[in-house]
C-alpha cells in the first residue's frame, strides 16, 4: 500500500463518458493521483500490478467481466486495495451494489439517470468528495493496526482509547448512576443508524440475532432508494429474524427488523385508538445532509419509549446519530456504539463516544451479543 498522503487511483468503467467524468472530478483533488483507467474488468486486473493503486473505482454492470467478479479478484489477490462502486440506480443495479457492499466494497456513489453532464458531474463530485476523505483515514488507521503510523497518530489513537476506557466515576452520583442502569428495564426496542461500511457489518451481525429476540428493530441505513429495498431482501435471506423495507402504517412487530426507506425518513408514532406503535414515512428536510436520518428516527424512540430502547451507533461518516442519542440517554435508554478497529469509518461512533454518550463501546463480533443482553437485561 501507499504510504504517502497521495491517494492512487484507477478508474474502470465501460462506459468512456464516466471515465472521462470521474477521471476529471478526481483530477480536481489535491493529494489524489489517477494512475490510469481501464475499460473493462480483465483489463483492470492486468493494470493493477504495474499502477498499484490504493483506491480503484470500479463501474458495477461491464461485459466480459462485472464488476463484482473483479471486486472478488481484488479482494482476493490484493486486499489492501479499496473499491468504490458505480452503480445504476435500477433494481437490478441496487441488488448488485448491495452484494458489493457485504462483499467489502468500501462504499458506493449511483451513477444520475437524467440531467446534463455539468449536473451529473457536480453530483458525482459531491458524493465523491466525502468517501475520499473517510478513505483516507480508513487508510491511517489501517497504518496504526500495522504499526506503520507516525507516533503522533499513535498517540492520538492511545489517548482517543484511553478516554473511552476510563476508570469508573467513583462519586456518590457516578455510583448511583451506574446503579440505575443496573436495575433499569430490559429494552423493548432496538434502533440502529449507520452508514459507510454498513451493508457489510450488517450481513455479518443481524445473522448473529436470534429469531426469537422479543422486540422489534428500526434501522436507518444512509442509502438512496432502491438500495434500501436491495439491503432488506438481502438480509431477510441471510437472517432468523424477519427484515423489510418499512412501510407507512404498519404496526411495529417483535422479532422483525426494518429499514427506513431510502430518501424518506422514518419514526415511531402512536396509532390511532393508542394500543400500538406504528411506522411513519415521512418526506421531511434532510437533517444532517441525510435523508433518512438516525436523529430523526432516535428522537421517536426515545420519546415513545422512554428508558426502554437501546440506540446503537454503528460504522459510518459524519456525525448523524449523536444528538439522537442524546435524546435517548436523557431519556435513560442504552446506547451501544462500535469500536474504531471494527468500523470502515470510525465517524459517527466516535461522535457519540466522545460525547460520553456510549454506555458500551464494542467490536462488529461482539454486537450482536450486547444487544441481545440488553434486550433480555440491562447490565450496564
Amino acid at each position: 500500500m501507499n504510504e504517502s498522503n497521495v491517494l492512487r487511483i484507477m478508474v474502470v468503467d465501460d462506459t468512456i463518458v464516466y471515465r472521462k467524468i470521474v477521471t476529471d472530478i478526481l483530477s480536481e483533488f489535491s493529494e489524489v493521483e489517477v494512475v490510469g483507467t481501464a475499460s473493462n474488468g480483465k483489463l483492470a486486473l492486468n493494470k493493477i500490478p504495474m499502477l498499484k493503486p490504493d483506491l480503484i473505482t470500479l463501474d458495477i454492470e461491464m461485459p466480459e467481466m462485472n464488476g463484482l467478479d473483479v471486486l472478488a479478484h481484488v479482494q482476493k489477490k490484493w486486499p489492501e486495495i479499496g473499491v468504490v462502486m458505480l452503480s445504476t440506480s435500477t433494481r437490478e443495479g441496487g441488488e448488485l451494489t448491495i452484494q458489493a457492499l457485504e462483499l467489502g466494497a468500501f462504499d458506493f456513489i449511483p451513477k444520475p439517470l437524467s440531467g446534463t453532464m455539468a449536473d451529473n458531474r457536480e453530483k458525482i463530485k459531491t458524493l465523491l468528495a466525502p468517501i475520499l476523505k473517510a478513505f483516507k483515514r480508513h487508510r491511517e488507521i489501517k497504518n496504526i493496526l500495522s504499526g506503520k503510523a507516525t507516533p503522533a497518530a499513535v498517540k492520538t489513537k492511545i489517548s482517543s482509547q484511553a478516554s473511552v476506557k476510563a476508570a469508573p466515576d467513583d462519586t456518590i452520583a457516578g455510583r448511583m448512576n451506574r446503579i440505575t442502569r443496573q436495575i433499569s428495564p430490559k429494552s423493548e426496542i432496538v434502533a440502529i443508524g449507520i452508514s459507510t461500511g454498513g451493508p457489510n457489518a450488517l450481513s455479518k451481525m443481524m445473522p448473529l440475532l436470534p429469531p426469537d429476540i422479543g422486540v422489534p428493530i428500526l434501522i436507518v441505513q444512509h442509502m438512496p432508494p432502491i438500495f434500501t429495498e436491495s439491503l432488506a431482501k438481502s438480509l431477510d435471506a441471510k437472517c432468523a429474524l424477519t427484515v423489510a423495507e418499512a412501510r407507512d402504517g404498519q404496526v411495529v412487530a417483535k422479532n422483525t427488523a426494518l429499514i427506513a426507506p431510502g430518501g424518506k425518513h422514518m419514526k415511531i408514532a402512536a396509532s390511532a385508538d393508542g394500543m400500538n406503535r406504528i411506522i411513519r414515512i415521512t418526506d421531511d428536510p434532510p437533517e444532517n445532509s441525510c435523508k433518512p436520518s438516525v436523529d430523526y428516527l432516535f428522537r421517536s424512540v426515545a420519546e415513545h419509549y422512554v428508558g426502554r430502547a437501546t440506540g446503537v451507533i454503528m460504522t459510518g461518516m459524519g456525525s448523524d446519530g449523536s444528538k439522537g442519542a442524546r435524546f435517548l440517554k436523557n431519556s435513560g435508554s442504552l446506547i451501544i456504539a462500535q469500536d474504531e478497529d471494527s468500523c470502515t469509518v470510525f465517524g459517527m461512533p466516535k461522535e457519540v463516544i466522545e460525547a460520553d454518550l456510549a454506555d458500551v463501546v464494542v467490536s462488529l463480533d461482539s454486537m450482536a451479543q450486547e444487544i441481545v443482553n440488553s434486550v433480555i437485561k440491562r447490565t450496564r
